[in-house]
């Protein structure tokens, strides 16, 4: 495996000189690639991943699931995308997982684990044990799951299994993370009654993360259904059946597209995204047109998508709720915009990788800038900024988000930019490459 690069402890963020021309290739979306990961292991026949995301989490993922007896190789194609093949096999314990800091696998396994026969640990980051985890613990145990977590309702914890779990209706606040939701879906086929899941929390973030699960779910030959209320979704039931090992490609994350997409915005250049997909149920492609919106416009064809800036930047009043994790970019090009931006429905941010909402508030203002929390997001009144130390607080959006800044305003440094491996190992040099600058 190739060694990570070294960055200084302050990344001086590239300043664009001018308008940006590129074209960008942007590796496969985290969020498909681990929930085809948990597919791939509780699958009835091996299974391909093509062009997966190599991150830190991914990795952490795959790694969980070697721990539980999956086979995982990874080889090159001869064209030279790399491929996993996956080799289902009996679930065991005694397993240590480490989910570092990824929301898809702290949330995603221990109903895998509860698959397992024998006792499956769980551990990671020391912010992993501040994100909310009860909505998966609580009905894990209403689903027949044994689970010590000494009453914490999060991490460290200890799922222990008896090679199947009975399933059937449970309650999820799922309010504060829609992956509550994902995670016992993801595992339903193999529970001997299926699950009926009812969302009891009065609002349910990222939805579009679930239409993904419930998506990639079907292809594998599982029968999902979802039930309406008040025109959004709030009951889905999965039957128990086989789930089919796949071959399948991972598009790339479109939630990563976004600091590329955001300069072509800010220097009013030109940026393309290769393979961007015409039909997707990734949240970032909802970047289309809140950046339309703030000044910019695109163009989908057969080689991806072009976006285009005109160097005017305007302020956007957007409720971000089924988005939430396109939040720190959008606040970056807020701050540079011609007028304020108020942005909504995002006040779950406070329980991700680190408290987004304080942490874009602070670093922002720290800048110069004006940034106002709200009871459910932002509100942004752009002023001058100056160059400065921009935290990050080991979250990889907010360094991505300093990044942006940093393109319009000199003298901005990132501290630890190497967090943006969780999501987007190469990031530094894509950043540089793109504005034909060297590292």
């Amino acid at each position: 495996m190739t060694e990570a690069p070294v960055h200084p402890v302050l990344w001086p963020a590239p300043y664009a000189r001018g308008a940006v021309d590129a074209t960008v290739t942007v590796p496969g979306s985290k969020s498909v690639t681990n929930r085809a990961l948990v597919l791939a292991a509780l699958a009835a026949e091996p299974g391909v991943l093509r062009r997966p995301l190599r991150s830190r989490d991914s990795l952490l993922m795959a790694q969980a699931l070697r721990a539980l007896g999956v086979g995982i190789e990874e080889t090159t194609g001869d064209d030279g995308d790399e491929i996993w093949r996956v080799a289902p096999a009996g679930l065991h314990g005694p397993a240590t997982v480490d989910v570092g800091n990824a929301g898809t696998v702290m949330r995603f396994l221990p109903p895998v684990a509860a698959l397992a026969d024998g006792p499956v640990r769980f551990d990671g980051d020391p912010r992993s044990y501040e994100r909310p985890l009860h909505g998966v613990i609580d009905a894990l145990r209403v689903l027949g799951a044994r689970i010590d977590d000494d009453g914490r309702g999060a991490l460290p914890l200890t799922v222990h299994g008896h090679g199947a779990l009975n399933g059937g209706p449970v309650d999820v606040d799922a309010s504060s993370s829609s992956q509550f939701v994902s995670a016992l879906l993801l595992s339903a086929p193999r529970f001997n009654q299926g699950v009926e899941v009812r969302n009891t929390g009065e609002r349910l973030p990222s939805l579009p993360h679930i239409r993904m699960t419930v998506d990639m779910l079907r292809a594998a030959g599982a029968q999902v259904d979802v039930e309406e209320s008040g025109g959004e979704p709030g009951v889905w039931r999965v039957a128990p059946s086989a789930v089919l090992g796949r071959d399948i490609t991972i598009e790339p994350d479109l939630s990563n597209a976004q600091p590329f997409l955001a300069a072509a915005l800010i220097t009013g250049g030109r940026v393309t995204v290769r393979d961007w997909p015409r039909h997707t149920t990734q949240p970032g492609d909802a970047l289309r047109g809140i950046f339309t919106d703030m000044g910019g416009s695109c163009e989908l064809t057969d080689a991806g998508l072009t976006f285009t800036g005109t160097g005017r930047i305007h302020g956007i009043d957007v409720d971000l709720s089924e988005v939430g994790e396109l939040t720190p970019g959008i606040a970056a090009v807020a701050a540079l915009a011609d007028s304020p931006s108020t942005l909504r429905g995002v006040a779950h941010l406070r329980l991700h990788e680190t408290d987004r909402l304080a942490a874009l508030t602070k670093e922002i203002n720290g800048l110069g800038g004006d940034v106002t929390e709200t009871e459910d997001g932002l509100h942004i009144r752009p002023r001058p900024l100056h160059g400065g130390a921009f935290h990050t607080y080991d979250d990889h959006r907010m360094a991505t988000a300093g990044a942006i800044i940093g393109l319009a305003v000199e003298g901005v440094e990132i501290e630890n930019v190497g967090t943006t491996a969780k999501t987007l190992p190469d990031f530094p040099r894509m950043w540089t490459s793109m504005l034909g600058t060297e590292d």
